[in-house]
């Protein structure tokens, strides 16, 4: 990429605290690049640390929604708010752990159309509207997630999955974060 990955610093691998540094090259090791979120929020380091500790809180815990069901909530509210890096970077992932070459851009073309289940489209609709219209929520939508199946735990998960991605999104947004050209191969 020859256009900036940000609109703010971007610091160098090496100049970064050494458990920020430790981090990044785990993820490039994993990947075979680095994504530009990384190197971008490593400019705030306090901040790089707390983004993802609650990350990694959200979105690695084994127990209730699926890896896959994660990175759907992620894609809805990622759409809903127009983040363009957040829709390549978690569409590459959701292709990898739904194992669906076409998934997320049936997801983002739609999602209300694309080929999930009816209790998935339930937890997408709850997503989007704590996304886009927290005020609105109400007893009667939470009781619905529960009526899909979903547990209260996950209906927690949901909603906390949404609202921290919401804050990526805008984040993302601010500091016009590019997505890397690799995330396009990723998952087909």
């Amino acid at each position: 990429m020859t256009d900036p990955i940000s609109a703010f610093p971007v610091p160098a691998l090496d100049t970064l605290p050494e458990d920020i540094r430790a981090r990044i090259l785990v993820v490039q090791e994993k990947s075979g690049f680095i994504p530009n979120v990384f190197l971008a929020l490593a400019w705030r380091p306090e901040e790089f640390r707390a983004f993802i500790a609650y990350h990694d809180a959200l979105m690695n815990r084994r127990e209730g929604l699926t890896a896959a069901e994660r990175e759907m909530i992620v894609l809805a509210v990622s759409i809903a708010n127009q983040c363009q890096y957040c829709v390549v970077a978690h569409g590459a992932i959701l292709r990898v752990r739904a194992k669906d070459p076409a998934i997320s851009e049936l997801l983002a073309a739609n999602w209300r159309k694309a080929p999930i289940s009816a209790r998935q489209k339930t937890m997408l609709e709850y997503a989007t509207k704590v996304s886009t219209a927290s005020h609105l929520v109400s007893a009667s939508d939470r009781q619905a997630v529960l009526d899909a199946g979903f547990t209260q735990d996950e209906l927690w998960d949901i909603g906390a999955v949404a609202a921290f991605f919401d804050m990526s999104n805008r984040l993302a947004n601010a500091m016009d974060l590019k997505p890397n050209p690799e995330f396009q191969a990723i998952g087909r």
